[in-house]
């Protein structure tokens, strides 16, 4: 048997071996002995994406002998990523690179040298990691948090409770993500101004612009309350010294499956077994992933950067990427993931693949992609957005490998919808095309509500994925009832208005009063929400 831990790289080696595990090219203690003295990235969000493909990118340097630092990583909300799965196997990863042909590639990645906790549960680690950012090495602050990370306001476009706390707390207290990173860049001014580049690596549009608002919001919020100077206020904003480069990332990295730890055990490999946390992640000492993979970055790095270009990533301008960003998480899958999980749900199906395999979803897959999506999307050159589509539809959408569920990808949907869909919807007005010809896009969030009733096509209650909208969302919608079209009414009106959660007002972009007759089509009765997609998607 053999365990993916230090001492397991070097006693363990055959096992290894046997069970066709690449190892890491580069003496990991040694990497992360050197990372600890000369700390040149840390990442912030130490789940399944970040591990699976981000410290991948780093391996393949460290491995090629072009970097000797590797990437320290923090968690700012869920501990327990830390505690359960990286300290117990030396902050080690064992890849899982799952191939359309079903066989699948393993490779330890150990270019993750430590995992810090800020979530105000370990005050060693925030001191280690101020620490950290007080060097003049320091290169790069990454994320990888999802889209709910980086919000300092609610639904009600007020502040959250916690954001208001750290407002009137300061930098020595805070708990919100974008706090957090505010407090680590006041630390670097204070040591000395040295400059850094923020990226985020999240599946958010305009993502660096996101960040760089945000920490200005809570900077200024400060300033006014007299925690910090002018000058630090001058730091966030001067480009030579901070920067926030946008980037596009995408690659498939489904929740860890109990059936590959099964695998891995058979493989003799031990301790592999998945875990959801107490705050709800799920993850594993593997990465499950398809291998495909993306990253655009703008370059705009002033403090230096890893040769990434070496490891496969794209770096272009921020016109460039914004364009890429687009095509990828406005057409050419984000919003097919999210139409294929909300449907998923209702149908019951548990892999997207099985979906794939679904003549109705297909179809508006395709319509949303092809009919509805690329005319409104512009050719970013470096990436062609009708061949990713095509390789996203018929090769990774329905990879039988990849053990990735509808309900994984429904998670957090209210957080999404405005960039997935409502990016497509605003090009369509600044293009004056006709909206009322839509068809899959009003489909796709009419599904969503319908979603949201928690019942599926089968008159059956199924659980919600995660998402910090649902019990708003619920109260807005309660006395809809499944069966009872009439009830709808005007419930959801408030819903279909907010341009906070769909990036436009529905009524005022002529599908409001649309995906209400769809949603009160839905709600008819057992079978209604296939009978709607089938009428009109044929």
């Amino acid at each position: 048997m053999a365990k993916i831990t230090l001492d397991g790289l070097k006693n363990d080696v055959e096992a290894l071996k046997k069970a066709q595990v690449e190892l890491p090219k580069f003496d990991v203690k040694e990497v992360q002995e050197y990372t600890r003295e000369h700390p040149v990235w840390v990442h912030c969000g130490a789940g399944n994406i970040f591990r699976g493909f981000v410290a991948s990118l780093q391996q393949t340097l460290l491995n090629d002998g072009l970097q000797k630092s590797g990437i320290q990583t923090i968690s700012c909300y869920d501990g327990a990523i830390i505690d359960e799965v990286y300290k117990p196997h030396d902050h080690l990863t064992l890849e899982v690179t799952l191939m359309p042909d079903k066989s699948t590639k393993l490779k330890v990645i150990g270019s993750v040298t430590d995992g810090f906790k800020l979530n105000g549960s370990s005050p060693e680690d925030e001191k280690k990691v101020r620490e950290i950012f007080k060097s003049p090495e320091l290169q790069m602050l990454s994320y990888t948090i999802t889209e709910k990370g980086y919000a300092l306001k609610g639904m009600d476009g007020n502040y959250q409770e916690q954001v208001l706390k750290d407002f009137a707390e300061g930098p020595d207290n805070c708990r919100h993500a974008m706090s957090q990173t505010t407090a680590l860049l006041y630390e670097r001014f204070k040591a000395g101004a040295y400059p850094i580049a923020v990226v985020s690596m999240d599946n958010c549009s305009h993502n660096g612009d996101k960040v760089k608002d945000a920490v200005l919001t809570v900077a200024k919020a400060w300033f006014d309350k007299g925690f910090v100077t002018k000058d630090f206020i001058s730091y966030l904003e001067d480009k030579k010294k901070v920067s926030f480069p946008c980037t596009m990332i995408d690659k498939i990295t489904p929740r860890p499956d109990p059936e590959i730890a099964a695998k891995l055990k058979d493989l003799g490999i031990e301790d592999m077994d998945p875990i959801k946390t107490a705050r709800g992640s799920f993850i594993a000492p593997f990465v499950n992933a398809e291998k495909p993979q993306y990253l655009v970055v703008e370059d705009d790095f002033p403090a230096g950067r890893p040769p990434l270009e070496k490891a496969g990533v794209l770096f272009t301008t921020k016109e460039g990427v914004d364009l890429c960003e687009r095509m990828k998480v406005t057409t050419c899958l984000n919003p097919l993931h999210t139409a294929l999980a909300v449907y998923g749900c209702i149908f019951g199906y548990q892999r997207i693949w099985a979906e794939m395999e679904d003549e109705d979803l297909v179809k508006l897959v395709n319509k949303l992609g092809y009919d509805e999506g690329l005319p409104v999307v512009d050719d970013p050159k470096i990436l062609s957005p009708k061949a990713f589509l095509t390789e996203v539809i018929e090769e990774r959408l329905t990879n039988k490998c990849l053990p990735d569920s509808p309900q994984r990808i429904a998670t957090d949907s209210s957080q999404k919808v405005t960039v997935r869909f409502g990016e497509t919807l605003k090009n369509y007005k600044k293009k004056g095309m006709d909206t009322q010809k839509l068809i899959a896009l009003p489909l796709a969030l009419a599904g969503w509500i319908r979603y949201l009733l928690a019942v599926g096509d089968d008159g059956k209650p199924f659980e919600l994925s995660d998402d910090p909208l649902i019990p708003e969302l619920k109260k807005l919608m309660a006395g809809i009832e499944f069966g009872k079209p009439e009830t709808v009414g005007d419930k959801l009106e408030p819903i279909l208005s907010n341009a906070s959660i769909f990036g436009v007002n529905l009524y005022e972009v002529n599908l409001g009063h649309k995906i209400e007759d769809l949603v009160k089509e839905m709600i008819k009765g057992e079978g209604a929400v296939r009978a709607t997609l089938h009428k009109y998607l044929n």
